[in-house]
């Protein structure tokens, strides 16, 4: 099942951030599907965090996306070389996001495979926010697309992640934030974890 818009427009990013872990998020592109379930997140909190692109009310062309209702993607290059998939949270003006780190691949492996030019998977296929976008066809064509779209999608599809499988620690890469740098805003669970209760699924 797709989830609601309007299950992203919950005002703590946070905490919503780590709700997506267990969740599935595909693409259909060209005709092909791909996607995994979500592995690692992390939460960027709007205005007043000074690792978010939105800090002190930044607004850009860029970053014009992460002023949205929330529900849609904000995609944008790093470094000039790697997409970056993140979903707009909160309401219209209040810029949060979630950046996706990463997903343990389920669908379409073969054609994953093919856009990271690997001939075999491993568990480093899907881990690593540029991965995640190389894996599921994501450039800055999808950046402002709702995520219920038929591009692109999240379900729900009843996987747990037990609480004591979910770990938390400091952002990565936002070193110039300071103090916001150390807060505890990144979330993941391990592959393996996951790869032992997707027999429990259903079909």
């Amino acid at each position: 099942m797709k989830l609601p818009l309007s299950f992203y427009l919950q005002d703590d990013v946070v905490a919503l951030a780590e709700n997506l872990l267990g969740k599935f998020v595909f693409t259909q592109i060209g005709g092909q599907l791909s996607g995994g379930i979500i592995t690692e997140t992390e939460a960027y909190n709007g205005m007043g965090d000074r690792a978010s692109h939105a800090f002190g009310g930044r607004r850009t062309k860029r970053n014009e996306m992460m002023y949205a209702a929330g529900g849609v993607a904000y995609v944008y290059l790093c470094y000039g070389m790697h997409h970056m998939l993140n979903f707009v949270t909160n309401a219209q003006d209040l810029p949060d996001a979630v950046l996706i780190r990463a997903l343990f691949p389920t669908h379409g492996e073969e054609l994953m495979l093919q856009r990271s030019g690997k001939r075999q998977s491993s568990p480093a296929l899907g881990k690593g926010p540029g991965k995640v976008c190389k894996i599921l066809g994501i450039n800055m064509e999808q950046n402002g697309m709702p995520l219920d779209s038929d591009t692109l999608w999240v379900e729900d599809r009843g996987l747990q992640v037990p609480r004591d499988c979910v770990k938390c620690g400091p952002r990565i890469g936002v070193d110039y934030a300071g103090q916001d740098a150390l807060l505890p805003y990144r979330f993941w669970v391990e592959a393996a974890d996951i790869a032992g209760k997707l027999l429990f699924l259903p079909s």
